[in-house]
């Protein structure tokens, strides 16, 4: 074994205490918060553009979260309840008609009613818009009506079990009309929805900037006048901006500095199972982009499944979370989290060298095959790419590292600008969340360009088929399929570990990574040591 893993194996020995331990589930904070102040969100990366139709990151989601309501959201036991919606949809006709039932007395940010056009209005744009990355969710969608009242009725092709789910997350966010009208293909730089906070600056790359809505319809719940989210790539960087008061909380907090905070009495550490997977995703026929018929790729990935098998095998995933993480994420092997409702525990292959070596003679490699990994520039991921570099080069691999910015590294991966990319999914809901838009030949987030008829079928036997049992063995043999063609190859599910102070209160972190602040604040009685919210609010300018 090469010298970064032995080092790496004796590091993440030393560092584990009983002080540095997490514990249990940790999901929110019942403290009552106090009116007023600025909160500053420390982000792992710059959120990508902030148009619910087109936006692809989680930063970006938990944005969205604090001020772009759905018609649904899921709770902390990762149930689906009514948000923008009245009440749960009323399904008919053998599950092809859906009826939904839009939320009275509510109003965007700029002022417009919420009605049942403007949900039409958007769910019809998630579906058409050419770009947008909802297109999958709501593809099998044939028609969307506003009706009677303030009722919208939506026509399926065929019964389409993840709809809920899908509406529960972006798809299921509502814009203004207005806003969209006015600003057009321009929305995501004056995004306008209904939520507890508006939007009111952005300075791409360094900060986006929340004040309190006083259109929203339960405004008088919402404690905090302005939230403030910053980028900030470093961990360690995010941890020392909570401890001198510029930021009172830290998104996608590492593992690291996790164990890090456990030891500071003045921060608090917020835990939950999540719902995605992380993993590397090989391109094998995205030649023209996301969204186009895939194909040929120019590459030894590409040309010989072996290969990608080879490669697979090279990596052991119990390793790579022992050394890059501390043990503190879970190994994986396939898009569908045990924790959902429908997944299932799978026992993940070991490494193999010998069956990796074999398997490149077969393909006629006959000196070391050279991969170009495309890795964001974060310090974990660096970390990441480094181990996968050694483990590969134990199986006749050499690989090349390309750093990147996240948000960049999306978009060549989008363009198909990539042989190997370092890219995961925060997880929904319903299985097909995780699956269809990934794997599916049209799917709108099919970065690696697979394309197999057993899959496409598979999804749509997923999507029609309504009983639970028979859904998670589509998903079991979808999870084969997919492993199959080693184009996605999946490594690791993360814990949602957020950092804050212990003067914040209020706060929630679900199976679904985002930090809802709605009803978060500063706690009442003082803060915890930290400097105050007018403070924090004067640095972020």
């Amino acid at each position: 074994m090469t010298a970064v893993l032995a080092l790496g194996v004796t590091g993440c020995a030393s560092l584990t205490t009983s002080a540095t331990e997490v514990g249990g589930v940790r999901m929110t904070d019942e403290r009552p918060a106090r009116d007023g102040g600025t909160l500053t969100v420390a982000l792992k990366s710059d959120p990508d553009k902030l148009d619910p139709s087109l936006g692809s990151t989680l930063v970006g989601r938990s944005v969205f979260a604090s001020m772009c309501q759905k018609l649904y959201d899921t709770d902390a036991r990762n149930r689906i309840r009514p948000q923008l919606a009245a009440g749960m949809p009323e399904v008919s006709d053998g599950g092809r008609k859906v009826v939904i039932e839009v939320r009275r007395g509510a109003r965007f940010s700029d002022g417009t009613p919420l009605n049942a056009e403007a949900v039409e209005t958007s769910l019809r744009r998630h579906r058409d818009l050419p770009e947008s990355a909802r297109s999958s969710e709501l593809e099998p969608v044939k028609s969307i009506e506003a009706t009677g009242g303030d009722k919208v009725e939506l026509r399926l092709k065929e019964p389409y079990e993840p709809l809920l789910g899908a509406l529960a997350d972006r798809s299921g966010m509502v814009m203004s009309p207005r806003a969209l009208k006015k600003y057009g293909e321009d929305f995501a730089t004056h995004p306008s929805c209904v939520g507890p906070f508006r939007f009111k600056e952005r300075v791409t790359g360094d900060r986006i900037v929340l004040e309190k809505d006083p259109n929203y319809y339960d405004a008088s719940r919402v404690h905090l006048r302005k939230v403030v989210y910053r980028t900030i790539v470093d961990g360690n960087v995010r941890l020392a901006n909570l401890r001198s008061g510029d930021a009172q909380i830290s998104d996608q907090t590492a593992p690291l500095e996790v164990q890090s905070a456990l030891t500071d009495d003045t921060l608090q550490v917020f835990n939950s199972p999540t719902l995605g997977y992380q993993g590397l995703t090989v391109n094998i026929g995205n030649s023209r982009g996301l969204g186009k018929k895939p194909g040929k790729v120019n590459s030894s990935l590409a040309r010989d499944g072996r290969i990608r098998e080879a490669f697979a095998l090279s990596l052991d995933r119990a390793l790579i979370n022992k050394i890059v993480f501390q043990g503190m994420y879970d190994t994986a092997c396939g898009p569908v989290a045990p924790s959902s409702e429908l997944g299932t525990k799978m026992r993940c292959p070991g490494r193999d060298l010998g069956r990796a070596r074999q398997l490149l003679r077969e393909a006629g490699e006959k000196g070391r095959v050279p991969v170009e990994l495309t890795i964001s520039n974060t310090v974990e991921d660096m970390r990441l790419g480094q181990v996968v570099q050694a483990m590969a080069k134990d199986a006749g691999f050499q690989v090349k590292l390309r750093p990147t910015e996240f948000t960049t590294l999306l978009e060549h991966a989008d363009k198909g600008d990539f042989e190997a990319v370092s890219v995961g999914w925060s997880g929904r809901l319903d299985p097909a969340g995780n699956i269809d838009a990934f794997a599916a030949t049209l799917g709108s987030e099919n970065r690696s360009g697979i394309s197999d008829e057993r899959i496409d079928s598979l999804i749509e036997d997923g999507r029609r088929t309504a009983d639970p049992d028979e859904r998670r063995e589509i998903y079991r043999d979808v999870t084969a399929a997919i492993n199959d063609e080693h184009a996605l190859i999946y490594l690791y599910r993360q814990r949602n570990y957020v950092v804050t102070t212990k003067e914040i209160a209020g706060l929630r972190v679900y199976g679904d990574g985002l930090i809802r602040v709605e009803n978060a604040g500063y706690a009442r009685g003082g803060d915890a040591g930290g400097k105050t919210g007018a403070d924090t609010e004067a640095r972020s300018r």
